[in-house]
């Protein structure tokens, strides 16, 4: 068991880490505050090939691995969280549904290449009004017409949708059987009939576009099916795994950048005549939370080392999932109280990291869901 990471994943965080650093944390407050999507820091990053590490260059990628691809997650959530779900969802979820999917390898290049190559970004439609962790109350239908569909319905909370080039749109081609006719295609910005619907003001990870999409009489030709009808569910649910891997990955990086924060903050902030570190209470509750940020790390890169080795990895992306998630509220929430009055005020970051940490024991699967997933695998 090698826990040291290669030399391609240490120069792929390395190249993350100043990234973020330079062209992510001199607006990360004034984003937070005015929702500003940074499109050309987006652009910057996926052309220096970070959205295609996992996938083969052939499709556009780098051939890199996942657990790379989760570093470079990781790095830039330390810093701006709302870009790092943005990544992921492009990658994980957009990408994911393409490369798992049974499309053929033109439909794959097709439709992976520009997102992989980043010219283009992706976003993922899978969730509705009526289906959130039920995924399959799905009411987005597909008609048969000719050789085409007609798509009708909605999405709710899509993250990338009102930038989006690229769409993976699941729904049902026959309702009365459910998610045993569920299918996916891929729209564009642009078709007639898809468009863009309420953008959400959120809590957290403000500067990452949410919205509602809608799915009007959106005449859909048959080689933009990636899932045919039945395989959209299976499909769906493959890809949320390591879309789970990636949102682990961007909780881990909150907390850290929060602890990281706050100790720094400990050494210079001096109380009853000595640096607030030097304070046993606060020093333990600090040792306390290394070890739950180490204990993540473990879960999260094994799930991505059991995905990448292609191995079954579905009970370790849940796991990397729901104790990620969690160590990030508790110690974001623990640095804000570390840092006093100080830790309420925006300039010092960890409010906002707080805030930005609770959405992801919510989306892709509430950790709740989590334990469905780890519990029934336990019992078979």
């Amino acid at each position: 068991m090698n826990f040291e990471l290669t030399q391609e994943q240490q120069q792929i965080q390395k190249f993350a880490r100043e990234f973020a650093e330079k062209e992510l944390l001199p607006g990360v407050l004034e984003r937070d505050a005015t929702e500003d999507f940074p499109m050309e820091a987006f652009q910057k990053f996926g052309q220096a090939g970070t959205y295609g590490i996992p996938y083969p260059k052939e499709l556009g990628g780098t051939g890199g691995s996942y657990l790379s691809y989760i570093l470079a997650v990781e790095e830039v959530s330390k810093v701006d969280a709302a870009f790092g779900i943005s990544f992921s969802v492009n990658t994980s979820l957009y990408g994911g549904s393409i490369y798992n999917s049974s499309a053929t390898d033109e439909q794959k290049k097709r439709f992976l290449e520009p997102i992989a190559s980043g010219r283009a970004i992706g976003s993922f439609g899978l969730t509705e009004p009526n289906a959130g962790s039920d995924a399959a109350g799905q009411q987005t239908i597909a008609t048969k017409d000719g050789d085409d569909y007609i798509l009708n319905g909605s999405k709710c909370f899509n993250t990338n949708g009102p930038v989006a080039d690229y769409t993976v749109v699941y729904c049902l081609t026959d309702p009365s059987i459910g998610t045993k006719s569920m299918a996916a295609f891929v729209l564009e910005k642009g078709m007639p009939g898809f468009t863009v619907g309420k953008v959400e003001d959120k809590m957290g990870i403000r500067s990452a576009p949410v919205s509602d999409m809608h799915i009007s009489n959106v005449r859909v030709s048959a080689d933009r099916m990636i899932a045919k009808p039945g395989e959209g569910f299976k499909l769906a649910m493959k890809t949320l795994d390591g879309g789970r891997i990636g949102v682990g990955a961007q909780a881990l990086g909150i907390a850290k950048g929060a602890f990281e924060t706050a100790r720094k903050y400990m050494m210079q902030r001096q109380q009853f005549g000595k640096p607030i570190c030097k304070q046993q209470y606060l020093a333990f509750k600090m040792a306390e939370l290394a070890t739950e940020i180490e204990k993540a790390e473990l879960l999260l890169y094994k799930a991505a080392t059991l995905k990448e080795e292609g191995k079954p990895y579905t009970a370790a992306a849940a796991m990397a999932k729901l104790t990620c998630t969690d160590v990030a509220m508790k110690v974001t929430t623990e640095c804000v109280q570390m840092l006093g009055g100080n830790g309420y005020m925006k300039g010092y970051h960890v409010e906002r990291m707080m805030r930005d940490a609770k959405i992801t024991q919510i989306y892709e699967g509430t950790n709740e869901i989590q334990k469905l997933v780890i519990s029934g695998g336990l019992f078979r």
